[in-house]
Order: structure tokens, then C-alpha cells, then sequence
């Protein structure tokens, strides 16, 4: 059984249901859909949607709210969440967020800008654990920063640490300088490279 309402008065009223918990959570969009069955209860928000969550703020064409207490978050079409604490900002077309864990996953082309450490990573999958402050990105990982370019298909940005782990054909571009191995760790504070394995690299000269 499902049951539709104009967006006004269901916006208030889940937003009241949400306040009841721990957790400042809250969410609006055009138009909503609930379902009740037992087991299966679920929201489903479409049209200009918005979800604040803790720190997390996520727009997009298309949310579904389902679990206990709405703890999983599944979105669609033209997301964008923005997180202006960790000063993180990321794009994609398909995103999952468990609310609890406090991990966010996407499968499919995604874009995410770390403001703090002037980083943007690019890849097929993405899989963000907000608590470790670490991100794993795979699948034709694109990562730049200031003079630095960075190609792989796996990746392993430690946060944090503002630490860069590449495997998977890493090649990284440094100034003109190209660094090719098994694997590549950077430093991205003093952009200190480490290359282990399969080493092969070209440096060009300033005279060149």
C-alpha cells in the first residue's frame, strides 16, 4: 500500500517524525511517496529533493529513504553533496549514503573536490568513509592538485595523513616529470613521491 500527499504537508510532517531521533535529520522535495508494509516501509522523494544530514547536505532528481530511522540514503540524478566541515563537495549521477556508518558509495562516473587540501579525484567507483577520513577510488582514477597529475585504476586517499596510494598501472606527472611503477605513494604536503616496483621514469631538465 502506498500513500501520496502534497510535498508541503509531508515535508512537515517527516521532518517533525526525523527530529525525534539523536541524529539532526531532515529532507524535502515536489513530491512524495510512502510505503507502509510492514518490513518494507520506505519513502521515496522525486523533483528538486534535498536531505541534510549531520554535516552532509545532498541534492537530487530522485532519493529513496529506507532502513530503520531512514538509514539508508539512495539517490539519483544529478546528486550533489556538499559537506562544507570537511570541505568536501561531490558530484556523481548514482550515490548510496548510510547515514549510520556514515560511508558514502558511487558506482558509476563520480567527481569529488577536497577544498581543504586542493585535491580533485575522478573515477568509476567511489567509496568514502567519513569517520576514517579515508577514500577509496577505482576504475580510471583521475587525480589532480597543483602541478600534480595522477593515473591509475585504483586508489587510496588517506585524508588525514593528506596521503596518496596508487596501484593498478599508476602513472603520476609531476611538473613535467613522469613517474611509472607497481606502485606510487605521495606525500601530498611536501609532494614527496615513493615508487615500488617496475620502476620507469622521465625527467626533463630545465634546460629542456
Amino acid at each position: 500500500m502506498s500513500v501520496r500527499k502534497s510535498s508541503a504537508v509531508c515535508t512537515v510532517f517527516l521532518i517533525f517524525a526525523v527530529s525525534l531521533f539523536s541524529e539532526s535529520f531532515s529532507f524535502k522535495g515536489d513530491k512524495l511517496e510512502t510505503v507502509l508494509a510492514k518490513g518494507k516501509e520506505r519513502t521515496i522523494l522525486t523533483g528538486n529533493v534535498q536531505i541534510v544530514s549531520d554535516e552532509n547536505l545532498i541534492s537530487a532528481d530522485k532519493v529513496e529513504l529506507y532502513g530503520k530511522d531512514f538509514t539508508f540514503v539512495q539517490c539519483s540524478g544529478n546528486v550533489d553533496v556538499k559537506n562544507e566541515k570537511r570541505g568536501i563537495h561531490l558530484i556523481s549521477e548514482n550515490l548510496f549514503y548510510n547515514r549510520k556508518e556514515k560511508v558514502v558509495r558511487v558506482q558509476g562516473k563520480a567527481v569529488m573536490e577536497d577544498k581543504k587540501n586542493e585535491i580533485v579525484a575522478k573515477g568509476g567507483f567511489l567509496e568514502d568513509w567519513e569517520n576514517d577520513e579515508i577514500t577509496i577510488i577505482q576504475i580510471g582514477v583521475r587525480i589532480l592538485k597543483k602541478d600534480l597529475v595522477c593515473r591509475s585504476e585504483f586508489a587510496r586517499y588517506i585524508r588525514k595523513d593528506n596521503r596518496l596510494e596508487l596501484s593498478g598501472m599508476p602513472v603520476v606527472f609531476y611538473k613535467g616529470d613522469e613517474y611509472r611503477a607497481s606502485k606510487i605513494f605521495i606525500d601530498l604536503d611536501s609532494n614527496k613521491i615513493k615508487l615500488v616496483g617496475e620502476i620507469k621514469g622521465k625527467i626533463i631538465s630545465e634546460n629542456e
